[in-house]
């Protein structure tokens, strides 16, 4: 079986793949990972952990990296709706700073690859979303870096998502249009911005 379809993003580096599903009256089969698939694709990054979590509608988790042991990953949503999002941290890029979005949900099944040097998050669109990811490197403690998720010099656009900056990461003040509050944790909102965080 087989066979994927890997498109290039405005940011290089970035991809976004979509497997062969096979369906029939019975339900659906898909390879959710194949590494000649890949490799044909030329993508050949190594996968060493697989992490999988559950978010609530108005979860936002990120935007995160590793600053010593940088993770490329391979995400998808196996259940409702995310806005999946990559910043370029990498020093040396024309795009630095820049950022790139996409909706990832159960229904479409396209896949996101973000390689080392960038900040990655996401927000919460359904009333529940199951995240999957692969990493080309392990979770350090202690390694963790992060960077401000409305910082306004990025600019990103999250969908449905209403409030003003008010100067910090902070969740207050933001709802979703439907009023359902926005959710950071309590490491998420104290983020620096781009001018003050780290660089690739």
């Amino acid at each position: 079986m087989g066979q994927i379809k890997v498109s290039k993003c405005p940011i290089e580096g970035l991809y976004v793949i979509e497997p062969a599903v096979h369906g029939d009256a019975r339900g659906y089969f898909m390879e959710t990972y194949n590494q000649k698939d890949m490799e044909e694709a030329g993508l050949t990054m190594n996968f060493v952990q697989d992490n999988q979590s559950c978010s609530t509608k108005g979860v936002l988790r990120g935007l995160h990296f590793q600053k010593e042991f940088p993770q490329g990953k391979l995400v998808r949503v196996i259940k409702g709706s995310v806005f999946d999002v990559a910043v370029d941290l990498r020093s040396d890029s024309e795009t630095y700073g820049k950022w790139f979005g996409i909706e990832l949900t159960e229904e479409n099944k396209k896949q996101f690859y973000i390689p080392e040097g960038f900040a990655h998050g996401f927000l919460v669109l359904s009333d529940v979303a199951e995240f999957c990811y692969k990493c080309t490197d392990f979770y350090h403690p202690g390694d963790e870096g992060g960077l401000a998720w409305n910082d306004p010099e990025i600019g990103i656009e999250w969908p449905q998502l209403i409030g003003e900056y008010q100067g910090n990461a902070s969740a207050a003040g933001y709802t979703l249009e439907d009023g359902t509050p926005l959710n950071l944790s309590d490491k998420d909102q104290k983020w620096a911005p781009l001018r003050d965080t780290f660089k690739f």
